[in-house]
């Protein structure tokens, strides 16, 4: 099956820098310092950056994660259960938009 996003392109990610390499060295310096430990240990900092990935619906990144996670001993039960925080938070997040709506019907009503 044929998709939009193809796993081989994340090897691509670094052709960025051809357009603005400027830019593309600052990202990857901001990047790296935010990846590094510090107050949150390099494995929990992968495990968010999973979830996120999983919460933004990014294939590439819940790729490079899923894979960078495993790399670091986050286990399947533990990767799962990250996604799943992200889940709730997300459609925690799409239920309480609907105090919005009410907004609008009130103000028609």
């Amino acid at each position: 099956m044929s998709s939009y996003y193809v796993p081989e392109d994340l090897a691509r990610f670094g052709e960025m820098a051809k357009t603005n390499p400027k830019l593309f060295d600052l990202f990857m310096k901001w990047y790296g310092a935010t990846m590094e430990p510090g107050a949150l240990d390099v494995k929990t900092k992968k495990l968010i950056a999973l979830a996120v990935a999983f919460a933004i619906q990014e294939p590439y990144c819940i790729d490079s994660y899923a894979s960078s996670c495993t790399d670091a001993g986050v286990s399947p039960e533990e990767m799962a259960e990250a996604v799943n925080v992200a889940a709730a938070i997300r459609g925690g997040g799409t239920i309480a938009h609907w105090v919005q709506a009410c907004n609008t019907m009130e103000r028609k009503g």
